[in-house]
């Protein structure tokens, strides 16, 4: 399928590996024009080199962090009239509420509510203007299967989610949407560092624990952040006008549940 946006300029957080660099790849082999962002400048520009040569896209890496308001600024300033905006941090630590200060949860709500606020807030009034934007917001299934130890997460990102509801049905009927995509066990370095922490628990092997892992999951495996990416490039498609403050579940079934 075209996806009808090539020549189209996206903006993708966080995207120098994992569910990021998977979203920023399936745009870039859609013909879209890209600003990447991460915090670490060698594997951001490594990443940007990839895409290049596997798609023949414009990349441009900006190395900053896009929890301040300066790292943001850097970043529109490369791409100051996106058609895509992929908002994407990784989530805070896990623990105990009891043990989180209000700087914590400051910290959390930065990064994973008001950073993607913020570019909402910078780009949509443009692509209203222009009639055609797609932002997508990566959280988490922990938005719809709360995950007790991840209450830092659950609380930014359902804010998030609850602020996204409201403002997507305004402009959609100016061509915007803006959804999320909800991320369940996906094959990334995160996710192979728990289990790598897992292992030194048990005594068991790495691979003998992600092994487990898989096992038990219902698709038999965990995500790969290609079929993340592809979900994500549909999602910005100009096939996907009419669909708006919606959260997509994408965790292999996991989420035990109906509706």
């Amino acid at each position: 399928m075209d996806m009808g946006i090539r020549g189209r300029k996206a903006i993708v957080c966080a995207a120098s590996k994992g569910l990021g660099k998977g979203c920023a790849m399936a745009l870039a082999q859609e013909g879209v024009d890209l600003v990447i962002n991460a915090r670490t400048k060698t594997e951001l520009e490594a990443t940007a080199e990839e895409i290049r040569k596997k798609t023949g896209v414009k990349v441009t890496p900006v190395a900053v962090d896009v929890t301040t308001e300066a790292g943001r600024k850097q970043v529109l300033a490369a791409c100051p009239e996106p058609d895509i905006v992929v908002n994407n941090a990784g989530g805070p630590p896990p623990g105990d509420f009891r043990d989180w200060t209000r700087d914590d949860w400051i910290k959390a709500i930065d990064a994973n509510m008001l950073t993607p606020i913020e570019f909402i807030k910078a780009t949509v009034d443009g692509m209203m203007k222009r009639r055609f934007g797609r932002i997508v917001n990566i959280t988490s299934s922990s938005v719809k299967a709360p995950i007790d130890i991840l209450g830092l997460s659950n609380g930014a990102r359902s804010g998030l989610t609850g602020f996204v509801a409201g403002v997507a049905r305004v402009t959609v009927k100016h061509g915007v949407t803006i959804n999320g995509l909800l991320p369940g066990q996906f094959a990334t370095d995160r996710l192979r560092g728990t289990y790598r922490t897992r292992a030194a628990k048990s005594g068991r092997s790495y691979e003998d624990e992600y092994k487990a892992g898989e096992a038990v999951h219902p698709a038999g495996r965990f995500g790969t952040p290609d079929e993340f990416g592809a979900a994500c490039a549909f999602l910005c498609s100009a096939h996907a006008g009419y669909i708006t403050g919606q959260n997509l579940l994408l965790d292999g079934g996991q989420y035990p549940g109906t509706y």
